[in-house]
């Protein structure tokens, strides 16, 4: 006698994205409902309501049985989800609402919310990395500099999407000092020492929106890429961003890449870093790893 499939679970944040490219409550709980009709399992939907929200129902629908849980929403909402899910049994689906939406990309999971919902109950499962950086979970990217200072003033701004992203970037950009920091690796104790303003770690290879920040990354090859960009003035630097939607970021002369399971970073000061775009406070000294086959992702057919 066979066994019925487990429940499905969505987790939709309300307020990720665009306002003109939300979809309402009503509506994203009957396109789930029908979705998950049409594969004749059950669902159950759940709104968040604060941060950190996502992570808590996660971890109750795993521990009721749901799988996939679906993360609809940005890149936090899928941190979130992601960082409840990992080392364990669940499985993660995504359907993209945010303004970057940097994995479901690399993953190939259409921006459609009818079309990711399909994948989400008929894809198929993929095992990837997880990363850390002071003792929080990633699952695409994670890093210290001017793109956390980006994603900390983008996140001040009122509204979403690519618009004010770009408008936080520059602002950033003209007012941005870069700080002095040394970088060890486990295969590398001198990698770095010098200004950066930029040292990312990618599991991924992109911030979102196609920037790529790191174009030989891979989401399940057991190591973090780990980009060094070095102090450019303003201008220098929003030229040179070209080269991130072209892919060739790492053939910039003043762009160091290596490939690393455990990464140090030391500064004089305290240092503010991000990890999936949420800005967080760290110490003088952070400590980032790779744990492989950590999560699995429901990724289309």
């Amino acid at each position: 006698m066979s066994r019925s499939p487990p429940p499905v679970a969505a987790i939709i944040n309300p307020h990720a994205g665009p306002p003109a490219n939300r979809v309402r409550g009503r509506e994203s709980t009957d396109l789930v409902e029908r979705a998950c009709a049409s594969a004749a399992v059950t669902c159950e939907v759940a709104f968040t309501e604060r941060v950190g929200h996502a992570r808590e129902l996660a971890a109750d629908f795993h521990a009721r049985g749901f799988s996939p849980i679906i993360a609809w929403g940005g890149d936090g909402t899928v941190n979130e989800i992601a960082s409840a899910l990992a080392f364990r049994d669940g499985v993660m689906a995504i359907v993209p609402a945010g303004s970057g939406n940097g994995l479901s990309r690399e993953l190939g999971i259409s921006p459609d919310p009818a079309r990711a919902l399909e994948t989400a109950v008929r894809g198929l499962d993929r095992i990837i990395d997880i990363g850390e950086l002071g003792g929080r979970l990633f699952v695409n990217l994670a890093g210290i500099g001017l793109d956390a200072a980006v994603a900390s003033a983008f996140n001040q701004l009122v509204g979403r999407g690519l618009r004010r992203y770009v408008r936080a970037t520059v602002s950033t950009v003209f007012r941005y000092t870069p700080e002095v920091y040394r970088v060890m690796t486990d295969t590398d104790t001198d990698l770095f020492e010098g200004r950066a303003l930029i040292v990312e770690l990618a599991n991924g290879t992109q911030f979102g929106n196609g920037a790529t920040i790191a174009p030989r990354a891979r989401l399940d090859d057991g190591v973090l890429d780990v980009v060094i960009v070095a102090p450019r003035g303003a201008c220098r630097a929003l030229w040179g961003a070209r080269r991130l939607f072209s892919g060739t970021i790492d053939q910039d002369p003043g762009v160091k890449t290596t490939t690393a399971s455990r990464v140090t970073i030391e500064a004089q000061r305290p240092m503010c870093f991000h990890v999936d775009g949420e800005v967080v406070s760290g110490g003088t000294t952070l400590v980032g790893a790779l744990h492989p086959a950590a999560l699995r992702v429901r990724t289309p057919r």
